[in-house]
Formats: structure tokens, sequence, C-alpha cells
């Protein structure tokens, strides 16, 4: 899931706009590109953000950090190219843009520096989380053939739990990051003034921007707030641009960099998000297909919504293979549909063309890794909470009694509870202990299990 916009599995029926291309039309080269373009800045720093976060807090180095986020952008590429072109069963058929997605950032840096703290190097860590990511993608491969089981097991009690989850226990790397990261708390300039001078302006640019009537300037908040806070940081010299003089000019992507291995510790965390990510992923294509004038519902839908969970299981797995982390379909694409009229699928496979070409090029990623911790900080403040938003969206699609308010109540404390508390697990059995100490898979799992035992009342007719 996307987090710069609210997910919109909880309310996809929205009016349909006016579309000046549709699906199938064919606009002109340089409206292709203009409306290319305002997608990418929509989605080029969530695509990044997400393995530069995850490398920084489990202390990656350099060049194999920019390996990982090269290949985020051309993994993102490949996904976007089969949603909108569409390949046997694989794909919507739709303007649908897919990257890295934010819901695994928290429990990856959770479980991956629990190992680093056991003294496990860093490359045997990167080797587990890319084999856990592979084996996790069978799930979403399999999701998509069982899709009405899943919807009835899953339910958008529980999804919205689970994403809340995740947004509210990601805060805390946000705050870590606008900080400046574990780095500043070894060296004892965390929270600095400096730190939360960049932080700071990053934050207050995204608030400001989105205040401002014009179109694209909204949709380009995060990154036109970066480039202020990138320059302001040279400004103040902690700008480290030593990675880009010293990238390769071309990339060709490795295949397993790191070797594989597997972590049970991780997986199952990682089990969870990826069902929640599969039903997320039905409501932004349901989303699209809305606001692209097309059937919400029936066989066609149906066809669409496997072929895009399909995609978002394939492409994890090409992601695992290729040393970078899942993906899933964006929501912000939609957005800008509705704003430009464009729907035209030759709009995504130029986006998917761009963000292939940005990959290649290993000194593009080395320019964003140069961004400081605190610049990075203060966007994925506001990604993170609206990933918490997108949560409270879910939950209050759903009919709020007293049975969903047990669930929510339960789920929640020992899900937050655990990530606060992990002492609290300390004389179980290690493996129990492996599997709890996520606060997301305590809490999924609760609600998963209050939902399935708890019978869910009918509302009781009205004495005329």
């Amino acid at each position: 899931m996307s987090p710069a916009q609210p997910d919109s599995s909880a309310h996809p029926a929205q009016p349909a706009p006016e579309l000046i291309y549709g699906p199938d039309d064919r606009p002109s080269a340089p409206v292709t590109f203009i409306a290319a373009l305002q997608h990418l800045l929509a989605i080029l720093v969530p695509i990044v953000t997400p393995g530069l976060l995850i490398c920084q807090a489990l202390g990656v180095p350099s060049r194999d950090t920019t390996l990982i986020v090269s290949m985020s952008l051309v993994i993102s590429g490949i996904a976007t190219y089969v949603q909108c072109r569409r390949f046997g069963p694989f794909g919507a058929g739709l303007l649908i843009v897919q990257g890295t997605s934010f819901n695994f950032v928290g429990p990856l840096i959770a479980g991956g520096s629990i190992m680093v703290s056991q003294g496990t190097p860093v490359e045997t860590v990167m080797a587990a989380i890319f084999g856990v990511v592979i084996a996790g993608s069978f799930v979403e491969i399999g999701v998509s053939r069982i899709l009405p089981f899943i919807k009835r097991l899953v339910t958008p009690l529980v999804t919205g739990i689970v994403v809340l989850l995740i947004g509210l226990t990601l805060i805390k790397v946000g705050l870590i990051s606008m900080g400046g990261g574990f780095s500043a708390m070894k060296n004892g300039t965390f929270a600095n003034t400096e730190n939360l001078l960049l932080s700071g302006l990053v934050l207050g640019t995204i608030i400001v921007l989105n205040r401002v009537p014009v179109v694209w300037v909204r949709s380009a908040a995060l990154v036109i707030a970066l480039v202020l806070g990138y320059l302001a940081a040279a400004a103040m010299g902690r700008l480290d641009l030593s990675i880009a003089r010293e990238a390769a000019l071309f990339q060709v992507p490795m295949p397993l960099h790191f070797g594989l291995s597997f972590s049970w510790s991780l997986f199952v965390p990682m089990l969870i998000i990826y069902l929640v990510t599969s039903l997320e992923a039905i409501g932004d294509i349901t989303a699209t297909s809305q606001v692209s004038r097309q059937p919400v519902q029936g066989p066609v839908w149906m066809q669409r919504i496997k072929g895009g969970v399909l995609v978002n299981g394939a492409n994890s797995l090409l992601a695992g293979v290729f040393n970078t982390f899942p993906s899933s379909v964006f929501a912000q694409n939609n957005g800008v549909i509705q704003l430009t009229g464009v729907a035209s699928r030759r709009v995504g496979i130029w986006i998917a063309a761009m963000l292939i070409l940005l990959g290649l090029f290993p000194s593009v990623a080395a320019l964003l890794q140069a961004v400081p911790e605190p610049v990075l900080g203060g966007a994925a403040m506001v990604m993170f909470g609206a990933v918490a938003a997108s949560g409270i969206n879910i939950l209050a699609g759903t009919r709020l009694d007293r049975r969903a308010l047990l669930i929510i109540a339960v789920s929640l404390a020992l899900g937050l509870g655990v990530s606060q508390v992990p002492e609290f697990l300390a004389h179980m059995p290690h493996a129990l202990q492996n599997v709890l100490e996520s606060g997301v898979a305590t809490g999924g799992i609760c609600a998963l299990l209050m939902n399935w035992f708890l019978p869910e009342s009918r509302p009781q007719a009205q004495a005329a």
C-alpha cells in the first residue's frame, strides 16, 4: 500500500470523473510524457524511502544500499509495466503504478535489528530478509487464486487494525530518522538543533504545499520538500556526495547478490502483512477501476483484481531475487487520474520505462542516498502517519459495534504493548518470542483469531 493517500478499500465508490483519455486511448507523446511525469513525481519518494530507511537502520554498506535502492526502482518499473500492459493472467490492464511497500518496513527493521544485535553479519541478515521476501510472495500468489475465501477470513476490520498498527509502529522509526537516526544516537547529535531544523523544514514544506491550489505542486510536494531539504543540508555542509562520485555509470541487475537464507522470526509477521497487502490491493485496484470508468463488480472486475494481486505476489518474488523489498499497488495514481482525466495505460508504460531507466543508473540512487537522515525523516513522518490514517479510514467504513470495538481494543493494546515492552515476552519459549516480538504480528494474530471466534451479530430490526 502507498502511504501517501488514504487506503481506498473502505470507500472505493467515488463519483467517476470525466475522462479525457480512457484506458485504451493513446494520447500524443507530449500529453503522455507530462502525465507520466506527474505520476513519477508523486511516487518517486515513496518508492525509494522504504529501502533507504531499512538499510540505514541495519547498517547496510553504502555500495549495497545503492544497489538495493536502484533495484527498487527497476522492480517497480517492471511491475507497473505488467499491471498496465497485462500478460495472460498477470496484470489488471489499467493505469496502475506499483512500488516498494511501507507495510514491511517496521517488521523488517525490528527483526533485522535483533539479528544484527546478536552478532549476525549484516550480509547474512539481508540474505535472510530476501529469502523471507521470496517465500512470502507465494502467499500473495496463492491469495490471488482464492480471493473469495481470503476476503471472508481477513475482513476490513482485521485489515484496518493491521494497517493502523503498521502506521503506529512506524512512527517511532520516522521520529528516530527526524532526530538523525541511530548513528546520531551513537555520536551524541540526536535531535540537535541542526537535525530538527532540517526535518522540520521538510515536514513544514509538505504541509504548506498541500494547501497550494496548483495540482502538480500538490502531487510533487514530497519531491519539492526533499529538494529544499537537500539544498539546506548542502548549505550546512551536511551533504556527502562521495557515494555518487564513486557510483558505477551503469548497474547490471545482480540476482541473489547477498545469497539466500531464511528466518522464521522474520517470516511470521511478513505472512500476516502479505495477506493484508493483498486485500489492500483489491481496494486500490477497485478505486482505479472506478476513476477509469471501468466495472467495479462482475467478471471483468474480478479478473482485474486477480491479475493485479497476482502481479503483487510475482513482483515481490522478483524483488527478493534481485535484492530489494516487497512491492504493492500504489494509491496516489488514482488522485492523479482524477485530477488530469488521463487514465490511458500508455501513460503507465511510460512511467515504467522512466522507473527502469532511473534504476539502471546507480548515480540516481547514490544521489538519493546522500540525503541526510533528518531530511528523509521529515518526509517519512508524513508517509508513516498517512499509513496509520489509512487504517483509520478502513475502520471507519466498518460497523463499529460492541464486538468490533472489543477486537480493536484488545488487538491494539497487545500489539502496541508488546512493541513498547518487549520484556513481557522474556519467559516465553524462544520460538514464540520470535513470532510475537513484532507488534504487528501480535496485534494481527489477535485480530484474526478474535474475528474468527467471536460471531458477528446481525443488526436487529427495529420495532415499528
